[in-house]
């Protein structure tokens, strides 16, 4: 049996853009994405703070050091530039793999730089 657990998270994201007309998807600044773990077209869940949404989508890497994280397509009916949101990625393991497994959790300032990764 294989359970679904964390493996990373980027938390306290500031979305620097947000763009309705493009398919689906969120543009995370690479190196976030290397910090936390997350490959690209990797699945996500963005958590929204301000609003209380959540929805699943896929990461696209963005130019490395540019602080960008850009919720593309529809969700951008859902998340608004300026929002902090929490992303999170999952990894399904066996129950005694997820026993050993600790989670990547990276904590974000204001301008999506890199503040404390325990």
């Amino acid at each position: 049996m294989l359970i679904k657990v964390l493996k990373s998270k980027l938390h306290r994201a500031h979305v620097t853009e947000a763009k309705l007309h493009y398919p689906g998807s969120i543009e995370i600044d690479e190196n976030l994405m290397w910090a936390a773990g997350i490959v690209p077209y990797e699945a996500v869940t963005v958590a929204d703070l301000n609003n209380g949404n959540r929805l699943e989508t896929y990461v696209v890497p963005g130019e490395p050091g540019s602080g960008r994280v850009v919720i593309l397509g529809a969700a951008a009916q859902l998340v608004k530039a300026k929002d902090t949101v929490i992303i999170f990625s999952f990894a399904l393991c066996t129950p005694e793999e997820a026993a050993d497994l600790v989670p990547k959790i990276v904590l974000l300032d204001e301008n999506n730089r890199i503040r404390e990764k325990p």
